[in-house]
């Protein structure tokens, strides 16, 4: 295998304890940081190149949401990495009972080229602020930012201990052949769960990070303008290659018919009356994308947009009205600048709806009534939620991102990705004396040492009274 030696090199650096002290842990990621400042304009190029990212929308998803990650952990990693005491019986009071937190050992980080540089930097911040050695594997589908991370990360990390490793599919299995500690994975539904079977030949834990069609639930009663503009935003960022990215909008034909006209003027606003000179609006990222994309414009019928442009990968902002549940939008995820509008009779059709298909990495909901937005929520399922507004929810590194089901398996982001990262092991020191308190539990047994064993032992239900 070419990359045998490769992980075994990580591992003995792992083994070695070089990663776990604190003050190193601290030095890598204040390392990621440089990296960062020193190349962002690097960063720019490269995803203008991979993905004609406008510089606004690089500066906030790949540049500015990494710092915030950076920063919340460099803040808190001390209070994160302490042990965690827990409460004991009655018969452990004079021992110590706490959850360590361990590095799992060699990790592998796979990410995608939507957002090629905050999809393998997030988990590698944890990662690394857990104590773990990480090989990163960026995408060979955004080019200019996989070069660019396979030559300048590498001179900022410690190469005993991180690597990053370059190709397509075949030294993608190559790579998965080999025993990883743990597996960190963006992507798509059907290669997760090829990642997940070559990780269970070695017993090796993943966290799957998938896509899905994240519906968009529009209530009758709401903003229709605020709504157009928040739902345009979140659809058309990156052009529309985003995994949260609202995929589809379920409303009633009266509400289709308000938000069209907003969602032209929004689309407007944003764009311009023509949005390929836009320099804020981006392009499919491979000729192979595009064209997947642009078979699924035969949806419904074309209520806004429509033009490509198959030399320049340009797709405009286009909004599918009338479209149906057998049309081909809404058999896949989207990943592209199109909107498709499925018509409902009112929310408990569309949550019927939501409920019938798979669970997806998001639900959205508006509605000027919080009640509306609170059923969309309670009888919904999926990896996150957001009432009144795309995205945003990411942008908190207070709140764990992750799907479910069929949307992937495991979160991240702040706190959650030391803890994904991290192996939480139960520990128990007792003293050496004191072996008559023992006593109880040793044969030869008796109901009356029984009655000690469990009057020391029990775990009582709060409010519960016993009548003596």
């Amino acid at each position: 295998n070419p990359f045998a030696g490769l992980v075994s090199h990580l591992r003995a650096a792992w083994l070695s304890g070089k990663t776990r002290p604190m003050a190193y842990r601290v030095a890598q990621l204040e390392a990621l940081g440089h990296f960062l400042d020193d190349k962002k304009e690097q960063i720019l190029e490269a995803t203008a190149s991979d993905l004609g990212k406008a510089p606004f929308e690089t500066e906030l998803s790949e540049i500015l949401l990494c710092k915030n990650e950076l920063h919340e952990t460099l803040n808190k990693l001390s209070h994160w990495m302490k042990d965690e005491h827990v409460d004991r019986t009655m018969a452990m009071q004079l021992d110590s009972a706490f959850v360590r937190k361990d590095p799992y050992g060699v990790v592998l980080i796979i990410a995608p080229w939507n957002y090629p540089i905050h999809l393998f930097l997030v988990p590698l911040i944890g990662a690394i602020a857990a104590g773990n050695c990480v090989i990163i594997k960026p995408s060979e589908v955004s080019k200019k930012t996989e070069k660019l991370v396979a030559e300048a990360l590498p001179v900022y990390l410690d190469k005993d201990c991180f690597a990053v490793v370059t190709g397509g599919v075949p030294e993608t299995t190559s790579l998965l052949e080999n025993k990883f500690d743990y597996i960190f994975f963006t992507g798509s539904p059907p290669v997760g769960r090829i990642v997940m079977m070559a990780a269970a030949k070695h017993l090796t834990p993943v966290t799957l990070e998938l896509g899905g069609k994240n519906p968009c639930y529009v209530s009758d009663t709401c903003d229709v303008n605020n709504v157009a503009r928040r739902v345009a935003w979140g659809r058309f960022f990156n052009a529309g290659q985003t995994c949260i990215a609202p995929d589809y909008l379920l409303c009633t034909v009266e509400m289709q018919d308000k938000l069209l006209p907003a969602l032209r003027k929004a689309i407007d606003d944003f764009y311009g009356p023509n949005p390929r000179e836009s320099p804020d609006f981006g392009r499919i990222v491979n000729d192979k994308q595009f064209q997947r994309v642009k078979r699924l414009l035969s949806s419904g019928r074309v209520a806004l947009g429509g033009q490509t442009d198959e030399a320049e990968r340009y797709i405009a902002p286009t909004v599918l009205a009338d479209v149906q549940p057998s049309d081909p939008a809404m058999q896949e995820e989207i990943f592209g600048p199109i909107l498709p509008i499925v018509t409902i009779a009112n929310m408990d059709e569309a949550i019927d709806f939501i409920n019938s298909r798979e669970r997806p990495l998001a639900v959205y909901a508006f509605s000027s009534d919080d009640k509306v937005v609170n059923q969309v929520l309670e009888r919904t399922s999926s990896g996150g939620f957001c009432g009144n507004d795309t995205l945003m929810h990411v942008t908190l590194t207070s709140l764990p991102f992750g799907g479910i089901g069929n949307s992937g398996l495991g979160t991240y982001h702040g706190k959650f990705s030391f803890d994904t990262f991290s192996h939480h092991r139960g520990c128990l020191k007792r003293g050496m004396g004191r072996e008559p308190l023992n006593g109880p539990r040793y044969p030869p047994y008796s109901q009356q040492k029984f009655g000690v064993v469990k009057a020391t032992s029990k775990v009582t239900r709060k409010n519960d009274c016993t009548l003596l």
